[in-house]
């Protein structure tokens, strides 16, 4: 089993600027790495370069600038070109599947905030002092960076990788390690129910409170941003110190609201999977739900278009980005494979216009956001708690066909 651990590192002013340079070393060969590939497919009869090819002008690239690309490590170099083999290969996929393709782009330097060492002990070194007391991870050209270690680490370290975000660097580390023991059962399964309203509501009707994180934050982001707008757009080593103030107090206001919202998914999930063995939910495609609703063209007049509910849609968009359902879903599975519990996903379509009661399904079932009235039955219940319900039984059907 691989677990990620991510650990906050105390680099000297010293560090931060090789730290840095390291970053803009390594967008820099990302970046040349792409132009090749474009070059290559443009003007040489549209010539494939892969990543064997790249890899292997690694060498003379390194002795031709031996002050930005010699000092750092050969293999995470190499990582960061399998990156860029990667993206294209998600490209290519996405142009064979109907998909909107998206080339790969080019990275400035504020977007390029990794780089990846494949393996422990090859160009750095985790806990490199180990009769220190002060946790230390080493990188090739730039030396021991104390790391603020506050849980340990169980298994063999087998990745490294240096992030940055914001004005903090941080280590993650992928570690192997044997399947941890489950946690003791429990006899209890559930089925939840994402929402809006609330952030979740299982079928044994508890409702979790939506945080709304983002929506909090709304009024100091907007005029934080109005403030980053009154200057003009210049490059990275232009700006004032003013100006550098302002990015930062967007970025860091931005990064308040994830790591918000990742505390909280982080407990709701961990609070689920401690309770219960089983738990069901619904397959949602977040991606389509969130999409803008597509423009209508007036078939009456030439170059207008009708009315199709893009500033509510947006708003709704909005607050499901807002609530953060598929970082949710991620961790959920992630400490149940780690816990031993079974995730089921389920389809979500009729879950709330369905009696659990008679079975009958229909749109007038549900009379508002909250209520549910069947119109067969009379079951009245909360929407969202008939919805969650429906859910664990449909969970649990699909586990007695597919049986682990």
């Amino acid at each position: 089993m691989i677990r990620a651990y991510k650990f906050l590192m105390r680099p000297t002013t010293g560090q931060q600027g090789a730290l840095a340079a390291m970053l803009a070393d390594h967008c820099s060969l990302y970046n040349g790495a792409l132009q090749e590939r474009r070059d290559a497919w443009r003007h040489t009869s549209k010539t494939s370069v892969k990543y064997g090819g790249q890899s292997a002008q690694l060498k003379d690239i390194r002795a031709f600038d031996p002050e930005r690309q010699g000092r750092w490590s050969f293999s995470s170099q190499q990582a960061t070109l399998r990156r860029l083999d990667k993206a294209f290969a998600a490209f290519f996929r996405r142009v064979r599947s109907g998909e909107a393709p998206g080339y790969p782009r080019f990275r400035g330097v504020n977007w390029f905030d990794t780089v990846d060492f494949p393996k422990d002990g090859d160009g750095c070194r985790w806990d490199s002092t180990p009769h220190d007391p002060v946790t230390r991870v080493r990188f090739q050209g730039i030396g021991h960076v104390r790391v603020n270690q506050h849980r340990p680490v169980a298994g063999r370290v087998k990745t490294v990788s240096v992030k940055r975000e914001g004005k903090r660097w941080f280590v993650v580390l992928t570690a192997e390690q044997a399947h941890p023991e489950p946690l003791p059962e429990t006899g209890s399964a559930v089925g939840i129910d994402l929402g809006i309203a609330s952030f979740l509501t299982t079928s044994n009707g508890e409702h979790v409170a939506n945080p709304r994180h983002g929506r909090r934050a709304a009024d100091k982001l907007k005029a934080a941003q109005q403030a980053l707008a009154r200057f003009p757009r210049v490059r990275r080593d232009q700006r004032t110190a003013n100006h550098q103030r302002a990015v930062d107090k967007v970025a860091q206001l931005h990064g308040k609201v994830r790591r918000q919202r990742l505390d909280h998914a982080h407990k709701t999930a961990l609070g689920l999977v401690r309770a219960h063995d089983v738990i069901a939910h619904e397959d949602l495609k977040i991606r389509n739900m969130s999409r803008a609703p597509a423009p209508k063209p007036d078939p009456d007049q030439a170059g207008t278009f009708l009315p199709n509910g893009a500033a509510a849609k947006a708003g709704l968009n909005q607050s499901i980005n807002d609530a953060g359902w598929g970082v949710f879903l991620t961790i959920l599975h992630a400490k149940a494979a780690s816990a031993g519990r079974e995730v089921i996903a389920v389809d979500p379509r009729n879950t709330s216009r369905t009696c659990p009661q008679c079975g009958h399904t229909a749109k007038e079932n549900r009379l508002t956001q909250e209520k549910f009235h069947c119109v067969a039955c009379g079951h009245t219940a909360h929407a969202d708690a008939v919805a969650a319900t429906n859910v664990l039984r449909a969970g649990l059907v699909r586990r007695q066909a597919n049986p682990a």
